[in-house]
This record gives C-alpha cells, structure tokens and sequence, in this order.
C-alpha cells in the first residue's frame, strides 16, 4: 500500500497526470520516426544504404542541436521552445514525404533531427520542480523519475508496433511518418500550456549556462561518461540481439520479442525500484546498478536458445530502469538548477553518440567467426567499466554526490511537513 501511495501521489501533482500519460503520446516520434523514415527513404530511393545514411543524418542532427534547445530552455522556459518545435518538426516530416531526391531528403532528414522537441528534457526537469526541496513534495522524487523512466519505456515498445501496423494496413511508410508528426504535435503543444512548463526558473545570472555548461559541473563529466557506457550497451544490444535471432533461425520477428520483453522486464523493474529508498549513497547505488546491467550482458553469453535468451533478458532488463533512473536522478544533483534543461539534453546527445558506435562495433565484431558471444561481453566490459568509474569513493561523481546530499539537508530542514 505504501508503494501505491507514493505512485498516487505523482499522479496528484499538479501536472503529474499529463506528464505521465500525455508525455507517453508527445514522444511516440522517437519510437516511430526511425523506423518509418528508413522504411520511407528505402521505398522511394530503394536503397537501404540511403535509407541507413538518412536515419544517421536525423539522429545526428538532433543530437547536436539537443543541448542548445536546452540552453534556450534554461533562460527563456521549456514552452515557447516546445511550441516552436512542436510546429518545426512536423513540417519538416512533411517536407521528407515530398521529397523525392536524395539530397533533398538529407537536408529534410537534419531539419527534423535538429527540431524534434527536447520534450524528455523538460518533462525530467518538471519532475524535478515539482518536487523540488521545500516544496513539500521532495520525497515523490524518487517515485516519479522512476515512473517517468519505466512508462518512457512504452515508446519503444509501441512505436515500432504502430510503425508495423500503419505500414501493412496502408502499405505506404508515409503514412507512419505522417501519424508520428500528428501525435509530436499534438502531445507537445499540450504539454507545453502546463504551468510547470510556463513557468520560468529564475536563477542567479551567474549561474547562467556559459561554455560548455553544465559539463564543467563537478562530477557531470564523469557521469556522461557512465551515460555514453549504458547507451553503447543498449546500441550493442540493438545489432547483437537481431544477429542472435537470425543466428537461431527467427529471423527479424523473434528480434522484435525478444527486445519486447526485454523492455517490460525494465519497465518492472523500474516501478519497483520507485518505491525504494535505499540508505545507499546515489553514486555506490549506481555503480552497484551499472554493475548489475553489465553482469546481466555477460550471462547473455551462454544462452543456448532464444528460449533461455529471452527468460535472461526480462530478469536482466528489471535492471535497466532502475540504473536510469538513478542516472537522471544523479543529474538533477549534480547539475546546477539554471542550467537543468541542458543537462538533461546532453544525456540524450551522449547516448545518442554511445548508440551509434555502440551498434557499430558491435557490427563488427558479430561479423566475425563465433563473434556472437564476444559482442556480449564487450557490452558488459563498458558497462563494468562504468560502474568502477561510479564506484570510486574519492571520485568526482561520489565528491559531487555528498556536496549535493549536504545541501539537500540543509534544504530539507525548511520543508513544510
């Protein structure tokens, strides 16, 4: 019963409900866009090189324009940033239906990479407002990032299945796009009219984000690093898992399963973990989690069947979320309050990037003779590395950590019971 009410008691907070439900809908896109857009590309120039190199352009350009929506949205508020790109993007998935050469393509391909919403960076950012210190609420903390993280997995699962569905009851890729640029609209400019999301942060100017910002924070930099480890993991996964499924005989259906359970084991884990409160420091409850995820890879290694492979991946993926959500709870710490929204882009940007080469090396090493196994266990050995860098006592991520406990406490001694 306690576990209900904490889970009560976010979706009670003001705004907590549409963050949970609507913010589910806004980001459909990055489940759905991905696929139909390499569906679309390799319809209409029936290359799937081109169509390959174009999802590489999209993810690319809006992994580098991320942070500095983020730092737009630290001085001037998340809403008229999603207001603006909840109209941008959907245009420029019109303009890749109506392209029709492939230069044209590229160039709709970057314009909708670089304007697609930094909506997970202003929904995490609410969450943390809206239970911030003195606030009353600051103890729903823990519960609603873990919440947040957990239904973030449903993107993933119900994307790609929307995507699927569009295709083969119109045939037509566009069709999929079309539908991801309506509900990116519709879910951002709701989301974007909350009062948490209108409400401007004010902060001192000389907590203002300069430079490289909330990179230069103590112990962010590290943290980014355990980031791009947990996302050249997930992208290993995302080559290593199919190569598996075809190595058996399942071909590109037993994949989509297996990824499936993969992410409900995940989201389990994560509501679990919500209504914990380890006594653990963040930072040791990280590299015990980073740890957690990695040894969960390397038992991948010895699955003999898809049958074993997918009973490991639910046990495994109750692992995930919860490692994220202390992640995401570690930013919130650790980067200051005027420069929150960046933060929180460049964890996107950095997975992004870790994906990538993830899925590459991992490329590579499956092509290779008996390289299935050893591409397992090069994604745990990130991820082990990882954990020792979150692990160490006297490093910049367990210093930044007791900093920020210090000053929580201090905080926590003026919030109203």
């Amino acid at each position: 019963m306690t576990a209900l009410r904490q889970y009560l008691g976010v979706w009670r907070l003001p705004g907590g409900r549409i963050l949970l439900s609507v913010g589910i809908l806004a980001r459909l896109g990055i489940g759905m866009t991905p696929l139909a857009l390499l569906l679309l590309v390799q319809q209409t120039t029936g290359s799937y090189s081109a169509a390959g190199l174009t999802a590489g352009v999209y993810a690319i350009a809006g992994a580098a324009v991320s942070p500095i929506a983020g730092r737009l949205a630290d001085r001037i508020g998340p809403a008229p940033i999603l207001l603006a790109t909840a109209v941008l993007h959907p245009l420029a998935l019109i303009g890749l239906v109506l392209a029709t050469s492939l230069p044209w393509i590229f160039v709709a391909a970057a314009v909708a990479g670089a304007t697609y919403p930094p909506l997970t960076a202003a929904i995490r950012r609410g969450w943390n407002n809206m239970t911030a210190a003195g606030s009353g609420r600051h103890h729903l903390r823990g519960a609603a990032l873990a919440a947040e993280t957990s239904l973030f997995e449903l993107v993933f699962v119900l994307g790609p299945l929307l995507v699927s569905a569009l295709v083969v009851i119109t045939h037509r890729p566009a069709t999929a796009l079309l539908a991801a640029a309506i509900a990116t609209f519709v879910g951002t400019a709701w989301i974007s009219r909350l009062p948490v999301m209108r409400r401007r942060q004010r902060n001192e100017s000389d907590h203002a984000a300069k430079g490289l910002g909330p990179l230069t924070a103590g112990g962010f930099p590290a943290l980014m690093i355990c980031v791009v480890a947990l996302g050249t993991a997930f992208g290993a996964a995302g080559v290593i898992v199919p190569a598996y499924a075809g190595h058996h005989g399942g071909g590109d259906g037993l994949s989509g399963v297996l990824l499936g359970i993969w992410g409900v084991g995940s989201a389990i884990g994560g509501i679990w973990f919500g209504t914990r409160r380890p006594a653990m420091a963040l930072a040791r409850q990280f590299a015990w989690l980073l740890g957690a995820v990695a040894v969960s890879f390397l038992i991948l290694t010895v699955m003999p069947s898809p049958l074993y492979l997918g009973m490991a991946l639910v046990l495994g993926g109750v692992t995930i979320a919860p490692a994220l959500t202390v992640g995401n709870t570690l930013v919130g710490r650790l980067a200051p309050a005027a420069m929150l929204n960046e933060a929180y882009t460049w964890t996107v940007t950095v997975s992004v990037g870790g994906s990538a080469a993830g899925g590459a090396i991992a490329g590579a090493i499956v092509d290779r003779p008996g390289g299935l196994p050893w591409a397992f266990v090069f994604a745990g050995g990130v991820l082990l590395v990882a954990a020792l860098v979150a692990a160490v006592p006297s490093g910049s991520i367990a210093r930044a950590d007791r900093r920020a406990e210090e000053r929580l406490r201090q905080q926590l001694t003026t919030e109203p019971a």
